[in-house]
């Protein structure tokens, strides 16, 4: 793990004294529902990570909202919600999604008085015939493969909150942008973004996407680790793909192939792509989290490490 000297450390038993009043209705049952596949998280993880996490989020948005309200005094304007933004960042197969699913249900059952969603950034990716044209179809993941002018334009109409703001629709089962499909927020209190990108400097843009972030967090991990983890998701895939054939799934065309060829692929695909992405473009962001989880086998996270200022 990099050594932050702008973050104070913490075990994972110091970290689980932080956690303030503890609301205990996380299931097993909703886990299952919550975790990605191959992520592995527990009741214990919700106990002793994820509410304390949840109650350090409480503290910054009930901040938050004393600023928004005393700036619009001070403004002598009338106060309007302004939703408060979540990022979660870190490389493909750490368990961004399954963090990100998880606060959004703990938040909801919390303060049930409070809209909270959550979305990924994957909707952002230019569509794979776009990726084609300019060339950079295998370097799908890396920054200047979304279009980033569209994705500040959406943070910019969602922190006006002035009503529906419209998505992009992306779906990992024909690996593509769905034609004709948008997802729609519409006035939420909270908004959990995640995605590989979100922490990441500008490719020509006066902004950052974290800008528009109100508390960001990072999960770590070693990457022979995550790259176990890629490769075990990679398989069970497949797993499900063999169970239910349906030839528009990306993962269709590997169910034809031998297994050694199709994890050979795979490999390759993480040296390639996401291992070369994680090392020059995500992990260099980790330090602009105010927040990093980490990581270690079967994902348990060991430490927490949270910036000072």
């Amino acid at each position: 793990m990099q050594d932050f000297i702008n973050y104070n450390e913490y075990s994972r038993q110091e970290w689980s004294q932080f956690h303030g009043a503890y609301f205990n209705n996380i299931s097993d049952e909703d886990l299952d529902k919550i975790k990605s596949v191959d992520d592995q998280v527990s009741l214990a993880d919700v106990q002793e990570i994820y509410t304390p996490l949840r109650h350090l989020i409480h503290v910054y948005f009930h901040n938050y909202q004393q600023l928004s309200l005393a700036k619009a005094d001070f403004l002598g304007k009338k106060p309007h919600k302004v939703p408060f933004i979540i990022g979660i960042s870190g490389s493909v197969a750490v368990g961004k999604s399954t963090t990100a699913r998880l606060l959004k249900v703990m938040l909801q059952r919390a303060y049930p008085q409070y809209k909270i969603e959550q979305m990924t950034t994957d909707g952002f990716l230019y569509p794979n015939e776009e990726l084609e044209r300019r060339n950079i179809l295998a370097d799908k993941g890396f920054p200047w493969s979304y279009d980033n002018e569209k994705l500040l334009n959406f943070l910019e109409a969602v922190k006006a909150n002035q009503g529906s703001v419209t998505y992009p629709s992306y779906s990992h089962i024909i690996y593509d942008i769905v034609p004709d499909h948008l997802n729609e927020l519409q006035n939420p209190d909270i908004l959990i973004i995640e995605g590989i990108n979100v922490l990441q400097l500008p490719q020509n843009q006066n902004l950052y996407v974290s800008d528009y972030f109100d508390f960001s967090i990072y999960v770590d991990a070693d990457p022979q680790l995550i790259e176990k983890w890629f490769i075990h998701r990679f398989e069970g895939f497949l797993i499900e793909e063999n169970k239910n054939p349906n030839p528009d799934n990306f993962y269709y065309q590997f169910t034809k192939q031998p297994l050694e060829q199709a994890l050979a692929t795979a490999h390759q695909v993480w040296r390639d792509v996401n291992y070369n992405n994680l090392v020059k473009y995500i992990a260099p962001t980790m330090n602009r989290a105010d927040l990093i989880l980490h990581k270690t086998k079967h994902h348990k996270i060991d430490h927490v490490l949270l910036k000072k200022y």
